[in-house]
């Protein structure tokens, strides 16, 4: 008989795994090895003949007993194909065979007892691990949303902000919610209603062409209507993330009159459009610049294509990295630059010399073991213990951090002699597969129905603090954003090496950020003088970590002192003109009970943060005009 897809889908839902057949085939097996327990003695006869009919009876009942148990044995060397399974199952079928003693009905009670504790601790670790069931997964997967619909399920969640509809007059009676349900009347969430206390605001999403073929940024931005912008805010995500995930940041950030805030998906990342990513060079720094210009070069292109001359910028992560490297390549185009837990900060020197192997430790575990349920409640026992109950071995681990010494963040002294962040072995194949450059979402990919279950081991504890119906909406967003084509997610390992350590350092680099020549120097000609060299004076870089951060913001102070002693430079030893027009300054900023997602985990904390930061831009900002204008 035939059979629906959606019906072979849904008996692959619940299709029982190798292992639970195994285990259950062992336990029939086991329970039915065992001979039943001797009937009672047959009343005393006198009659020999009836004393030979009962032997006879007993050893018949003996023989039908064990009938079982070969069938049994036959059923698990059928279900069962590891090497280890098979040898247990061969020395039990012996023993039965060669009438071995049976145990007692309390040994065979506290072995069954025994291994049902053991498949129970084993099932618990996987559900811990995964813990949204095969069915929904499945049902997840079947029904899933467009990229675009998961996005704007989260974005949803942004209050007060009503959306400008392309080609007509914004409606302003009408929230994004309501906007987003046709008009009609929704509860409120998080606060949104109809009257915007800080606005009026609109926010637009649309796609921005670039050129070549395939090539557009995915653009969320804010603007404050009646107003003129003064100053510009983007902002950047991680490693294959999305704008989505600033959610509870658009909001509180487009607050200050004046700015005009974007958030931009990386091309081949979000939902921007996905090239094929390749890389052509041959040299192993050709490589890395190739890789980083490939997402620059479209962050470039996209601010001329805006009109945008100068802009505050904010990454996270990956994207603080290339924020640093866009700043390097497009001097003259940033007021400030604010790195928020970017990643490849720390030089670690298995990652930058092809003549060693890879690293083989790392703290990037922490990124999929920690519960940030218990690092936003500042639980230094709590985030210990959940690292615990996700650790497959039995043995306790040590937090990963020195957590007074976060709280405690402006002790420079005691930032030297801090613990690191806990480094972990790295799986060889793990390694294997980074060089291999096999992506992670790959996986997500190739899993089919199963996806969505894959990416709850992640969202289950990215977002346990978060509200059920929100961490819901993120959950597909992110599933959403994991599952498409592969593109910009191939850049990983020529940019970072295993464990995510950077290939070309942040800390080898930062100190030139802000000094790079603007206008080469022209020699006079007949009609027109000679013209001199400008460069940069250096702009404000401010780099912000969570006090339960994996990214070790010992190289976040590092960086400042680098920062700091070129400034030190330019003020003695320059010359008086670029003395007076010295505008650097490096800062570290921890966010209390916050880890590396640190926008998400504390936003009042980070949002308070960035306020004071755009403040300081636009009034620093301000005074550069009226001095231009003199």
């Amino acid at each position: 008989m035939l059979r629906s897809p959606q019906y072979l889908v849904l008996q692959l839902s619940v299709a029982p795994t190798r292992r639970t057949l195994t285990t259950a085939a062992a336990s029939s097996y086991n329970s039915e090895k065992s001979p039943p327990p001797p009937p009672p003695p047959p009343p005393p006869s006198h009659h020999p003949h009836n004393h030979n009919h009962n032997q006879n009876q007993n050893q018949n009942h003996v023989h039908a007993a064990a009938a079982p148990a070969n069938a049994a044995t036959i059923r698990v060397f059928r279900l069962t194909s590891e090497p280890n399974v098979a040898a247990r199952n061969v020395r039990r079928s012996t023993m039965s065979q060669s009438q071995a003693q049976p145990r007692s009905h309390s040994e065979e009670r506290s072995s069954s007892h025994a291994e049902a504790a053991q498949q129970t601790r084993t099932n618990s670790r996987l559900t811990s691990y995964f813990p949204l069931g095969y069915r929904d997964a499945v049902h997840q997967w079947w029904t899933s949303v467009s990229a675009s619909a998961a996005e704007r399920g989260v974005l949803a969640y942004v209050p007060f902000v009503r959306e400008a509809k392309a080609g007509s007059q914004p409606d302003l009676s009408l929230t994004a919610q309501q906007q987003q349900a046709g008009g009609a009347p929704l509860s409120t969430i998080n606060g949104a209603n109809a009257e915007d206390p800080y606005g009026p605001r609109l926010w637009r999403s649309q796609m921005v062409a670039l050129s070549g073929k395939n090539r557009a940024l995915n653009e969320y931005s804010i603007e404050r209507v009646g107003e003129e912008t003064e100053e510009t805010l983007v902002m950047l995500h991680g490693y294959g993330a999305g704008l989505g995930f600033f959610y509870r940041n658009f909001e509180p950030l487009s607050r200050r009159k004046g700015w005009r805030l974007y958030a931009l998906d990386m091309l081949g990342m979000g939902n921007s459009s996905r090239p094929p990513f390749k890389v052509r060079s041959k040299d192993p720094q050709a490589k890395i610049t190739e890789a980083e210009s490939w997402f620059i070069d479209s962050l470039e292109e996209w601010r001329k294509i805006r009109k945008i001359e100068r802009f505050t910028l904010m990454g996270h992560s990956m994207g603080g990295y290339l924020a640093v490297s866009y700043a390097l390549k497009y001097p003259g185009r940033l007021n400030k630059l604010i790195l928020a837990s970017p990643v490849g900060v720390p030089e670690d020197p298995y990652a930058v010399n092809s003549n060693l192997p890879e690293p083989n430790q790392s703290t990037l575990a922490s990124e999929f073991t920690q519960d940030q349920d218990a690092v936003v409640e500042g639980s230094a026992a709590g985030i210990q213990a959940a690292a615990v109950s996700v650790n497959t071995s039995a043995t306790p681990k040590h937090p990963s951090h020195d957590y007074t010494y976060n709280q405690n963040h402006h002790n420079k002294k005691k930032a030297a002699a801090s613990t690191k962040p806990e480094r972990r072995p790295l799986p060889g194949w793990l390694v294997w597969l980074w060089d291999a450059n096999v992506s992670p979402f790959s996986l997500v990919r190739a899993s089919g129905p199963l996806g969505p279950r894959l990416v709850s081991g992640w969202t289950s504890r990215r977002f346990s603090h978060l509200d059920p119906e929100e961490a819901d909406a993120l959950h597909t967003y992110t599933y959403n954003l994991f599952r498409q084509r592969g593109s910009g997610e191939y850049a990983l390992p020529y940019l970072l090496a295993p464990g995510a350590y950077a290939r070309s350092p942040v800390i080898n680099r930062i100190q030139n950020v802000g000094r790079q020549v603007v206008q080469p120097a022209q020699p006079a000609t007949a009609t027109t003088p000679a013209v001199p060299e400008v460069k940069e004076t250096g702009f404000p870089i401010v780099m912000m970590y969570g006090d339960h951060d994996w990214m070790d913001v010992a190289g976040g102070y590092a960086a400042e002192e680098k920062i700091k002693k070129r400034i030190e430079q330019v003020l003695l030893h320059g010359t008086p003109e670029e003395q007076k027009r010295e505008n650097g300054s490096a800062k570290v900023l921890i966010v209390r009970n916050a880890g590396h997602h640190l926008y998400l985990d504390n936003p009042e904390e980070f949002n308070k943060y960035i306020d004071d930061e755009l403040a300081e831009t636009q009034r620093s900002e301000r005074r550069r005009r009226l001095q231009a204008g003199k």
